[in-house]
């Protein structure tokens, strides 16, 4: 049983790899590397991004929910364009900033939305 349900986490992982790729294939089908290098972004650290973002954040809950977008992004970001990475920098900051946008609470917890 065992032989069996490490095969089926193989499959998961190779699975999400898979979509991964995919991800990164569409993307840089649809902004495809500059062929001349252009003026680079100052860089700044993964804390330093997570402690702006904490402090930007819109309510509470949503600045509680920045350690684990920063941390989820951080993860797979080796493994991305680069562009890739800002986009997705970007998006989390939109949801930060969203007055107006209400996590779902999850079961069985106290938090109203």
């Amino acid at each position: 049983m065992g032989e069996w349900r490490h095969s089926f986490e193989n499959r998961s992982v190779v699975g999400k790899a898979l979509r991964l790729r995919r991800e990164i294939d569409e993307f840089q089908a649809k902004w495809p590397d500059q062929a001349q290098r252009e003026e680079s972004i100052p860089t700044f650290s993964w804390e330093q991004l997570e402690r702006q973002l904490v402090d930007l954040a819109a309510t509470p809950t949503q600045a509680s929910m920045a350690r684990h977008l920063v941390s989820a992004t951080r993860k797979l970001a080796p493994f991305k364009p680069s562009e890739m990475v800002l986009r997705e920098i970007l998006c989390m900051t939109w949801v930060l900033l969203d007055e107006n946008f209400r996590p779902e609470a999850e079961a069985g917890s106290d938090e109203i939305v």
